[in-house]
C-alpha cells in the first residue's frame, strides 16, 4: 500500500491535491464567475444611497459602473495572456485576491475618488480572474456533451449574475449598509483562493510575451470613448473637453488595431475573428451586453425613485428574470447540438429587441406588472438562450493554448460593450431628461409649495410628481437606443451566422476540435 508520501511524491505538479471531482471544481469556478459578473449590478441597487452618502451627481454616478467595467473588459485580454503563460489555476487565485482587496477598500470609501479607485482595481482583478475561469472550462471539460453541461452552468451564472446581484444587493443595502455590497466579496473570495489549489489542476504553461501596449492603448481608448459620451450627456455634444476625448479615443483605438497587426503576439489575435461564426458571436454580444447594463441601471432608478420601492423590494422586483434566464439557459444548452446557433441567437436577439421596445414606452404611471415584470420576463428569456449560445460558439474549435485568448475576447466584448452601452443610453438619458426638466419647470413654479421652491434652489432637482416626470422620460428616451442595438444583434444573428455540419458535429461531441 502506498504510503502518504509517496502518493504525494508521485502527485503530478500543480495537479490538484484532491482529483477526480469535476463537479465542485465547476462550482469554484462558477463561484467566482457569478462574483465577477454580479458585482456589476450588486452596487446598483446601493446607487441611490451611495449617490446621498458620498455626493454623486446623476451622470458621475455612472462612473461606479463604468470604472469596473471598463478596466474589467480592457484588461479582459491581457488576463487571458497571463493565464495562458504563467498557467491558469496561478492567475486565477491571483485575480480573485485582488478582487476581494479592492472589494475592501471600496467598502472603506470615504469619498467618491476613492470608491471609483477601489472599483477600477476590483474591475483588474475581474479581468485577471474571469477568462481564466472560462478557460480552465476548456481545459478541464472535453469537447461534447459535459462541456456542454459544463458552460450551460457557466452561462447561466454570467446571464443571472446581474439579477442575483440585484436582488443580494437589495437585502445587503437594506438590512446593513451599501458598504456592505463590497464587504461580501471578502469571505467569498478567500474561500474560492482557498479551494482552488485543491480541486482544479494547474494547466501547463505556455511561453510567450505580454503585449501590454495593447493591453494600454485599447483599456485607455475604451476609457476615452466612454468619457466623451458621459461628458456629452453633461456638457452637450460642442464641450471642448467632449470633443477632445472622441479624438484620443479615436487615435488610441486606431493604434491599438496597428499594434495588434505588427505584435508577434498580440493581446487581440487578429485570427481569432477568421472564423464567421466567431465574429458573428462577438458582434451579438457587444450589442446584447451593451442593451442589458443599460436596462439594469435605469429600471433600478425607475423603481425606486419613481414606484418608490425600497432596496429589498427592487431586488425582488428583479427576481423574475432571473427565473426566465435559467428557462432560457436550460433550453438553447439541451436543443444547440440538435439545432446550432442560428435558430437560438435569431429567437433570443428578437425577444430582447421586443423587451426593451416596451420599456421604451414606460412612463410615471406605469405599473410594475405593465411596465417592468412583463419586458423584464421577455427579456430574460431572450438573454437565457443568447448567452449559452453565444458563449459555447465563441469558444468552440479554439486550440487549448489559444482558449485563454478566446474566452478573453468574448468575456471583453460583453463588458466593453456594456460600458459603451451604458455611456450611449446615459448621453440620451441626459439631453431627454433636461429637456423634459424645461417643460416642468413653468408648472412647478405656478403649483409648488414655497418649501418645495426654496428645496429647489438648494439642490436643482425636481421634487415630485415633477421629478418622476423628468426621469420617467429620460429612461424612456434611453431605451430606444438600447432596443437598437438589440435589433443589430438580430441583424448579425440573421446575415453572418450559419448552421454548419462541423458545428453540429463537435457540439455533439462526434467530431474533434474544427481545425
Amino acid at each position: 500500500m502506498a504510503t502518504t508520501s509517496q502518493l504525494v511524491q508521485d502527485q503530478k505538479p500543480g495537479a490538484a491535491r484532491r482529483e477526480g471531482h469535476p463537479g465542485i471544481a465547476l462550482a469554484v469556478i462558477a463561484a467566482c464567475q457569478l462574483m465577477v459578473v454580479l458585482d456589476a449590478t450588486i452596487v446598483n441597487i446601493a446607487l441611490p444611497h451611495i449617490q446621498d452618502a458620498l455626493k454623486f451627481s446623476t451622470t458621475d454616478l455612472t462612473w461606479v459602473v463604468s470604472a469596473y467595467t471598463l478596466t474589467f473588459g480592457g484588461l479582459l485580454l491581457l488576463g487571458a495572456r497571463a493565464g495562458d503563460i504563467l498557467g491558469r489555476r496561478r492567475v486565477f487565485m491571483t485575480g480573485i485576491l485582488l478582487f476581494t482587496f479592492a472589494s475592501l477598500l471600496g467598502g472603506l470609501a470615504q469619498e467618491p475618488w476613492q470608491l471609483l479607485a477601489a472599483r477600477a482595481l476590483q474591475g483588474m482583478g475581474g479581468a485577471i480572474a474571469s477568462p481564466t475561469a472560462l478557460a480552465l472550462i476548456t481545459t478541464t471539460f472535453p469537447e461534447g456533451p459535459e462541456r456542454n453541461r459544463a458552460f450551460g452552468v457557466f452561462a447561466a451564472v454570467s446571464a443571472g449574475g446581474g439579477a442575483i446581484g440585484l436582488l443580494a444587493g437589495g437585502m445587503l443595502t437594506e438590512w446593513l449598509d451599501w458598504r456592505w455590497v463590497l464587504f461580501v466579496n471578502v469571505p467569498i473570495g478567500l474561500l474560492i483562493a482557498a479551494l482552488a489549489p485543491l480541486y482544479i489542476t494547474e494547466s501547463e504553461r505556455h511561453p510567450g510575451r505580454f503585449d501590454i501596449a495593447g493591453a494600454l492603448t485599447s483599456t485607455a481608448g475604451m476609457a476615452s470613448l466612454v468619457y466623451g459620451f458621459i461628458r456629452a450627456a453633461e456638457e452637450g455634444w460642442r464641450d471642448s473637453l467632449t470633443l477632445g476625448s472622441f479624438a484620443a479615443a479615436l487615435v488610441l483605438l486606431v493604434t491599438f488595431v496597428f499594434t495588434e497587426r505588427r505584435a508577434k503576439e498580440p493581446i487581440t489575435p487578429l485570427r481569432m475573428f477568421a472564423d464567421r461564426n466567431r465574429s458573428g458571436t462577438y458582434v451579438i454580444m457587444l450589442s446584447l451586453a451593451a442593451a442589458m447594463f443599460g436596462m439594469f441601471f435605469y429600471i433600478v432608478l425607475f423603481v425606486q425613485n419613481v414606484l418608490g420601492y425600497s432596496p429589498i423590494k427592487a431586488g425582488l422586483a428583479f427576481l423574475p428574470v432571473t427565473v426566465a434566464i435559467a428557462i432560457g439557459a436550460g433550453l438553447s444548452q439541451r436543443f444547440l447540438p440538435l439545432l446550432g446557433p442560428k435558430p437560438f441567437l435569431l429567437t433570443g436577439s428578437a425577444l430582447v429587441a421586443v423587451g426593451l421596445a416596451w420599456q421604451a414606452m414606460i412612463d410615471p404611471d406605469s405599473t410594475y406588472v405593465g411596465g417592468v415584470l412583463g419586458p423584464m420576463l421577455i427579456f430574460g428569456f431572450g438573454m437565457g438562450l443568447n448567452f449559452v449560445t453565444v458563449t459555447v460558439t465563441a469558444v468552440s474549435g479554439v486550440a487549448q493554448h489559444e482558449a485563454g485568448a478566446a474566452s478573453g475576447l468574448l468575456n471583453a466584448t460583453q463588458q466593453v460593450g456594456g460600458s459603451l452601452g451604458l455611456s450611449i443610453l446615459t448621453t440620451v438619458f441626459g439631453s431627454a431628461s433636461r429637456d423634459e426638466a424645461r417643460k416642468q419647470v413653468p408648472d412647478f413654479l405656478a403649483n409648488a409649495t414655497a418649501q418645495q421652491k426654496a428645496e429647489f434652489a438648494r439642490t436643482h432637482q425636481l421634487p415630485a410628481p415633477w421629478g418622476h416626470e423628468v426621469l420617467a422620460h429620460g429612461i424612456s428616451s434611453a431605451f430606444v437606443p438600447a432596443a437598437a442595438m438589440a435589433a443589430l444583434a438580430l441583424v448579425t444573428a440573421w446575415v453572418v451566422i450559419r448552421v454548419r455540419k462541423s458545428d453540429l458535429e463537435a457540439l455533439a461531441g462526434t467530431a474533434g476540435p474544427m481545425a
